[in-house]
């Protein structure tokens, strides 16, 4: 937990930052089957320096990106082991009945690999789009289900809102970490049992803060007299221009060059 978490917008003005925010949420929703549908290296290492370029292109320091995930290693580095050791194959080290294959090293590296693309798109998305233009984006990408009767409005609101509110977990935590600690409290010694039992007083008084949060959202919404249904118009006017239309064009031939190199 530190000053930077994902799901944080980072003012800016990079060229990822000003593409129109339709074009980034296609841009990932073409990237992210590309990663999950290849099995070929040169497949992955291509979506992976496209999903690289975007990211320097954003203009953000890869230190932020780095410490923006850094919590999610621990996820990321459990589902390795996890491979690893449960993964049959050709034995390399065998010790009782603990057995690492070939297979099981080779299966969780890929897998790895593919989860930090995944993390590193949606980083280098909620860093350069605001909630409003993120929602503004998931009405115009989702508004066809408008005819089907589906509240496109309030779908994008809530999805919006879930996506905000993950840096204000964030912030809580670490501001409720730091007082526990201030308060003499460790969270960093003894044993896996005694650890969990430590964050008991530390979970409790986080789930109240983010309820009472929710709650003055809801007030504030409230007195702006937000009304579900309600026609909305937007100060700002989504515009495509060519640099969106060369990095849909892009993202689109990657997929599809993915597909090929699948289907062969």
């Amino acid at each position: 937990m530190n000053g930077f978490s994902m799901g944080q917008y980072l003012p800016a003005s990079s060229p990822v930052h000003r593409l129109d925010p339709r074009t980034k949420l296609i841009c990932a929703a073409l990237v992210v089957p590309a990663v999950i549908i290849t099995f070929n290296l040169l497949a992955l290492a291509l979506v992976s320096l496209w999903t690289l370029l975007a990211a320097a292109l954003s203009g953000i320091k890869p230190g932020v990106y780095w410490r923006s995930l850094k919590p999610l290693w621990v996820l990321l580095l459990i589902s390795f082991v996890l491979q690893v050791f449960f993964t049959p194959g050709d034995p390399l080290i065998a010790a009782g009945f603990v057995e690492i294959s070939r297979q099981g090293l080779l299966l969780s590296g890929w897998l790895l690999w593919r989860i930090s693309v995944l993390l590193l798109v949606a980083a280098a998305l909620t860093f350069t789009t605001t909630p409003l233009q993120l929602t503004a984006a998931l009405e115009w990408l989702l508004s066809p289900l408008r005819r089907v009767r589906i509240p496109v409005g309030e779908l994008a609101m809530m999805i919006n809102l879930a996506l905000r509110f993950v840096p204000t977990l964030f912030d809580e935590a670490r501001h409720l970490m730091l007082a526990q600690r201030s308060r003499g409290a460790d969270f960093t010694s003894g044993s896996i049992k005694e650890r969990v039992s430590k964050l008991a007083p530390f979970i409790i008084p986080l789930l109240t803060s983010i309820f009472s949060r929710a709650d003055e959202l809801a007030l504030a919404m409230e007195i702006r007299c937000y009304q579900v249904g309600a026609t909305r118009s937007r100060m700002h006017v989504l515009r495509f221009g060519p640099a969106d239309y060369a990095a849909m064009l892009l993202s689109m031939v990657i997929l599809t060059v993915v597909v090929a190199m699948r289907m062969l």
